[in-house]
């Protein structure tokens, strides 16, 4: 296990990530963010001003206090490329590694591109289509195949400098075409599965999800609409600068940057003729420690759900863990009792979330853990499942008890959840509780289960390794929410 820092650099801000990393996984420890705006000396005067080197130089030394306190073994420095439109950009370089010990390396197009690929991988479970990537002054067009880059276009505007660019929201829209005619990726275009990163498609599907009422909170994995995009062109068209920073979710980055990002979004739409593009929360820096972790287990894995969940569990899990075995048993549950609760294999994804985070609600309160699992499946970045997938096993892991089934709180989601999905909430609750308790003594001693399914009854027998006694015992305590969810009452033997 290691602690390793990574700082970015670019023109409106110094970022310092600092994270564990462990088996070629990783969390944050912590993340600071100082903001400034270089757009003058860059863009204009084409030199770092004394006043800029200063200011950036008090903050990467601050940094260094941090990176200090989290005992770092290693770091990583990358500047943005725009930094190269300051002559002395290289002069400054080497000030900031006198003072600091910072190597900055500038980032190419080419490490953008590996760096927006390698995020989006881990996201968006794809093996080819296209990924485009809004930056502060570039917009990147990804094709992919086979978990490799085939090709990339790229265009000179991005949603910092199209914002400032003094043309009418249509002449942007109409700039942003132009050129991305130009891209023979935009000229070959196939119908195919098309991601949208970066900051803009995050902000605009923030947006989007207010004004269509949509009610759950999740940025990855959203499928972003062209009917939506019309509705965010019109409600934007009508606010100020000033009425814009006011809006819930939308950074002080969106706030000056979300005009020049929707021109890119509405052309790409128009030009493509796309119905939707699903938004991914990937990101350029998360590229970047991915590609840094030693032994990475990132390595795109053919089931992007199952890395994902070992992902959340790597800091987490301890030696007693049964999180695989519940989920193995409440699957086995599912194929045995098919006949009973009568569900498709659409809830097999979100039965095998709310299997394997059984427990996560115990982070946060061992007390009424169930109820605490729903924000913490919802608020656990999982990746390989839609949205709706992720919703359902929030609901699902929360009726392991089911006196949690609370009716007027699913009805929030009533557009996105139908009224089969509102049964199964309640099955797959019983059958994850059920095979929490069939591992009760977490020593796998069931190997096996056989249902005999008798009329109104169900004998459930067990296929062991020893004795069965706790497990048949603690299982029993879960046949009276078995017979009024499925009608029938339970044996165990």
């Amino acid at each position: 296990m290691e602690n390793i820092a990574y700082i970015t650099l670019d023109d409106k801000k110094v970022r310092l990530l600092i994270v564990q990393s462990r088996n070629g996984r990783y969390r944050i420890l912590e993340e600071v963010e100082n903001r400034y705006n270089l757009t003058l000396d860059i863009v204009k005067d084409c030199l770092f001003s004394p006043k800029s080197k200063t200011d950036i130089l008090k903050i990467l030394n601050m940094y260094r206090y941090t990176i200090e306190t989290f005992k770092v073994s290693k770091m990583v420095a990358v500047a943005s490329k725009i930094i190269v439109k300051a002559r002395n950009y290289r002069g400054f370089l080497d000030e900031i590694y006198t003072n600091t010990g910072m190597n900055f390396l500038i980032a190419g197009d080419d490490d953008v591109v590996k760096n927006i690929y390698l995020s989006t991988m881990v996201k968006i479970d794809a093996s080819k289509g296209y990924i485009i990537n809004i930056d502060a002054y570039d917009t990147y067009i990804l094709k992919f195949n086979r978990r490799n880059v085939v090709e990339y276009n790229s265009i000179p505007y991005g949603s910092t400098n199209l914002s400032s660019a003094n043309m009418t929201f249509a002449e942007k829209v109409s700039a942003v075409k132009k050129e991305l005619k130009k891209c023979s990726l935009i000229k070959s275009y196939e119908e195919d599965v098309l991601i949208g990163c970066g900051s803009s498609f995050i902000d605009v599907a923030r947006i989007a999800k207010k004004l269509t009422r949509y009610s759950i909170d999740i940025d990855n994995n959203y499928e972003l609409l062209q009917s939506s995009i019309a509705k965010v062109n019109e409600f934007i068209a009508g606010l100020d600068s000033q009425k814009i920073k006011k809006i819930k979710g939308i950074g002080p980055e969106g706030t000056e940057s979300i005009d020049g990002g929707l021109a890119i979004i509405t052309a790409l739409y128009e030009i493509l003729k796309v119905e939707s593009v699903t938004v991914s929360s990937a990101e350029t820096l998360e590229g970047v420690v991915l590609a840094n972790l030693v032994g990475s287990a990132n390595e795109k894995y053919s089931d992007l759900l199952q890395n994902s969940l070992d992902a959340y569990y790597e800091f987490k899990k301890e030696g007693l863990s049964i999180n695989n075995q519940v989920y193995e048993m409440a699957i086995l549950l599912f194929k045995q009792l098919k006949v009973v609760h009568k569900l498709p294999r659409v809830y097999v994804k979100p039965l095998k979330i709310a299997a394997y985070m059984f427990d996560c609600g115990k982070f946060i309160s061992f007390k009424d853990y169930q109820k605490h699992s729903y924000y913490a499946i919802l608020n656990s970045n999982i990746s390989g499942a839609s949205q709706k997938d992720i919703l359902l096993a929030a609901l699902a892991c929360t009726c392991q008890n089911l006196d949690n089934f609370n009716l007027p709180e699913i009805m929030k989601y009533k557009e996105i959840l139908t009224d089969e999905d509102v049964d199964a909430i309640r099955k797959m609750g019983v059958l994850v509780n059920l095979a929490v308790n069939l591992n009760a003594s977490r020593k796998s001693v069931i190997n096996d289960i056989v249902c005999d399914i008798l009329g109104d009854s169900i004998i459930m027998k067990t296929v062991v390794n020893a004795d069965p006694s706790f497990e048949i015992i603690q299982s029993m305590k879960v046949s009276e929410d078995f017979r009024k969810t499925f009608k029938k009452s339970l044996q165990i033997i």
